[in-house]
């Protein structure tokens, strides 16, 4: 996945809270497991209605989510990440999050931001007419009047995502690890790499 390091530019100020992931990515659209397109379906019911958020023409192309308390609830569904990358959103910023949310967010590389709602509330403020900045390295999200919001996030997660590391590129680290494994147990148990009639006859 690509390396999240420091997200700037203009953010869409949703603000709803108890956004689950139904409302990011409806059901009709699970029938697809590929990723591409899905952007066209990201929090469709919400951008139906006219003079949405998402359709302020600065909102273009933002990277950045500003939502509620609660976002992501509901049913677990990874398509809801995937349609959030698909329209170009890398970040979201909300007082809280649902756990499952988080979790597939992370995996895919989408950094989710935790700050007080009065932080928030301000985020939301300053979104309508100007660009904001998070910065993952220093863990702080500022804005161009000098609003500094400093965050926590886990130092795990905070590490894979400014390398671009999801679980198979965390494998592929280990990689010369694994390869003296294989070499020692081909040593000592050959017949695991034998035929499949040679792995009966040791059985």
């Amino acid at each position: 996945m690509d390396k999240v390091s420091t997200i700037h530019g203009r953010a869409i100020p949703l603000g709803l809270k108890n956004v689950d992931t139904d409302v990011i990515i409806p059901a009709h659209w699970l029938k697809t497991v590929s990723r591409e397109g899905l952007g066209k379906g990201a929090f469709e019911t919400i951008r139906q209605t006219p003079g949405n958020p998402f359709d302020v023409e600065d909102s273009a192309g933002a990277p950045i989510l500003i939502a509620g308390d609660n976002f992501g609830c509901g049913s677990s569904r990874e398509h809801a990440a995937w349609a959030m990358l698909d329209m170009g959103l890398t970040a979201v910023i909300a007082p809280s999050f649902s756990d499952i949310f988080s979790g597939n967010a992370f995996k895919n590389g989408i950094l989710a931001v935790e700050l007080p709602q009065e932080q928030v509330d301000r985020l939301l403020e300053v979104a309508k007419d100007h660009p904001i900045t998070i910065d993952l390295e220093n863990q702080v999200v500022t804005t161009p009047f000098q609003d500094r919001f400093a965050f926590e996030i886990d130092p795990f997660r905070k590490q894979c995502l400014l390398n671009g590391l999801d679980e198979i590129g965390l494998t592929l680290e280990r990689d010369a690890a694994i390869e003296n494994h294989e070499k020692q147990r081909a040593v000592g148990l050959p017949w695991l790499d034998a035929p499949s009639k040679n792995r009966r006859e040791h059985a």
